[in-house]
């Protein structure tokens, strides 16, 4: 159990070092009450316009398949979470490789026994890049709570470490990841509780504090057919992606599609919608959404990709930028 109260999470506080809990932590967890707030209509991305290549095939520190990716857009940096090299499937063991926006290779960091790394988020604070992820990965490898924690170039952390803060936002939830909107400033929660995958949405403004006490609102999504491989927030929609690895029986193009859920209904707004960005690819599996905003203004749905041959995976990370009005 973590030792410090809500009253002591201040935002510098927080973001600045990475430490402390909220009440959640502490096996008071949030969620019984309803939304109380919805989220504001946006537009959304239309999936069915083009998509244009970041880069392609980039070496990570880890020569596994990458499974996500966040993009601190203060500091521009890139960083991808894939599986230790040479670590189990059930231990939990991330390695974060950062790299820049051309996607050449700059540091690591290890994660020991965190999770999944179905998706994660970045706040920045200053120069420094806080990661906002899955920690205290279960027996199958996915992370029981969340945690933000200082990305530190060079070095391992273990989940057991008591610098961590931790958090557990839902009362009943055994699986948390999230992902992290830059632009509207909101962040998504995605757990598992009573046989299924749900969907909170927080202000940042809250979660910087350690505060999941408030959130706007909190559904269950639709089933959409496919193996799941990420998801991120924009706005007023959330953005889903599935697939699979290329194979005899998934030629190129591929199964990957892409689909926006309108949070404040829980209904679909478009898709699932085939994707053929990068199928020209050796591999090729979908691994993670994130958003970014570019200093000109323009928002842009990025979609990863895991490629390259076993014992030497890449990663290839593409973008959509065409809005539709809600």
């Amino acid at each position: 159990m973590e030792h410090n109260s809500r009253l002591s999470l201040t935002r510098r506080g927080l973001l600045r070092t990475g430490t402390g809990v909220g009440l959640a932590a502490l096996g008071l967890g949030y969620g019984a009450q309803s939304a109380s707030a919805a989220v504001g209509a946006t537009s959304r991305f239309d999936l069915s316009q083009p998509s244009y290549d970041l880069f392609r095939d980039k070496s990570m520190h880890s020569v596994r398949v990458q499974q996500s990716f966040a993009f601190d857009s203060v500091n521009k940096r890139l960083f991808v979470a894939a599986k230790r090299t040479g670590s189990t499937e059930e231990a939990g063991d991330l390695c974060i490789s950062h790299l820049d926006f051309d996607g050449n290779y700059v540091s690591y960091m290890h994660l020991n026994g965190f999770g999944h790394g179905v998706a994660f988020g970045v706040r920045p604070s200053g120069s420094t890049s806080n990661l906002w992820i899955e920690s205290d990965a279960n027996t199958n490898g996915y992370g029981s709570k969340l945690s933000c924690i200082k990305y530190s170039a060079g070095t391992t952390l273990d989940a057991s470490s008591t610098s961590i803060g931790k958090f557990q936002p839902i009362a009943g939830a055994t699986e948390y990841t999230c992902s992290i909107d830059p632009v509207y400033n909101r962040m998504i929660v995605r757990y598992h509780k009573d046989g299924a995958k749900r969907i909170a949405i927080y202000n940042v403004s809250d979660t910087d504090n350690g505060d999941f006490s408030n959130p706007l609102v909190m559904f269950t999504p639709p089933s959409i057919a496919g193996t799941p491989q990420g998801y991120t927030l924009y706005g007023s929609y959330m953005y889903f992606i599935t697939g699979d690895g290329y194979s005899a029986s998934n030629p190129d193009p591929g199964n990957t599609y892409i689909t926006s859920i309108n949070v404040n209904t829980g209904t679909i707004a478009q898709g699932p919608t085939l994707t053929k960005a990068g199928s020209t690819l050796t591999y090729r599996e979908p691994e993670g959404l994130a958003i970014y905003r570019t200093d000109a203004g323009e928002s842009r749905l990025f979609l990863g990709f895991a490629t390259g041959v076993e014992g030497d995976r890449r990663s290839s990370i593409f973008y959509k930028n065409a809005l539709v009005s809600r």
